[in-house]
């Protein structure tokens, strides 16, 4: 009286392994298989110590893991630009203006600084200024500040600080390019993500289009709100005005270099094939 040992493989086909120089025997239920059976059981499809299957797309291109993690690097400096957009976009130190700090009184200044949305204007003390320093700044002294939001959406008037009028249609234009590359960055966020848990590598080519394009269009709106602080300070001489960019211009134009090689590592990355390995075979050969 012997006992059977049923082995069932992967494919759900139960199997009796064949000893040497005899064939298998067939179970209930399931085909004849032969005495490479269980050979081919151990040692085909097994995770056990073998290869990973390589995740192939739907488009027949495998995304191997390599290429995933690339993909989440180049995601990596893409998410940075629009951090620094969202920072530079949302705060109002685009531009200080400062008069010369005696030339209201000897004890108190006024200094101003704006962005896209609001501008604010704050009380320094001349004593708390640095001597060398001719004009009154800078904002980040204590003070009394007060800040108001433009009115340039909603009743269209223009703001006046220290006599000057600012250019209602520049700086709606550059609070539009601006508004216009946040949404192209959220685009550009989906389609990465769909191509990272769906594994289709056709979608790194919109996120590339819409990273490059919304740093473009940041570097534009940078353009656009420089032409209307010049534009800004040209409305009128009576009140002798220092201007300067302050920290949210740099976060904007950090964002719109990064953005624009995010995208373009993602191009890259779309390609069937790398540019540069293309070359080595011909420098190879060469040598």
């Amino acid at each position: 009286m012997w006992s059977t040992i049923f082995v069932t493989d992967e494919e759900g086909r139960t199997v009796v392994p064949g000893t040497a120089g005899t064939s298998g025997i067939v179970a209930p239920g399931g085909p004849a298989q032969g005495a490479g059976g269980l050979a081919t059981l151990m040692g085909g499809r097994s995770t056990f110590g073998g290869n990973k299957r390589r995740r192939t797309t739907s488009t027949g291109r495998a995304m191997s893991e390599a290429q995933e993690g690339k993909i989440k690097l180049a995601f990596f400096v893409a998410i940075v630009g629009v951090v620094l957009t969202v920072l530079g976009v949302g705060t109002e130190f685009w531009v200080e203006l400062a008069p010369p700090k005696h030339f209201y009184n000897n004890q108190t200044c006024l200094t101003a600084h704006y962005g896209l949305w609001k501008g604010c204007t704050k009380t320094l003390w001349v004593a708390d200024i640095d001597p060398e320093r001719e004009s009154c700044g800078p904002a980040e002294l204590p003070g009394e500040s007060n800040c108001t939001y433009f009115k340039f959406f909603t009743t269209g008037e223009n703001t006046v600080l220290f006599q000057k009028t600012t250019e209602k249609n520049l700086n709606v234009a550059a609070a539009m390019l601006a508004l216009f590359s946040l949404f192209l960055m959220v685009m550009g966020a989906i389609c990465i993500t769909m191509s990272l848990s769906k594994e289709i590598l056709f979608f790194l080519k919109p996120a590339s289009i819409c990273f490059i394009l919304s740093g473009v269009l940041v570097l534009l709106s940078l353009i656009v709100f420089h032409q209307s602080v010049l534009s800004f300070l040209a409305s009128d001489h009576t009140v002798p005005l220092h201007h300067e960019f302050s920290w949210s211009v740099s976060c904007i134009g950090c964002a719109g270099a990064v953005l624009i090689v995010g995208g373009i590592l993602f191009l890259l990355l779309a390609l069937p094939c790398s540019p540069w390995q293309k070359c080595l075979p011909h420098k190879e050969g060469s040598s």
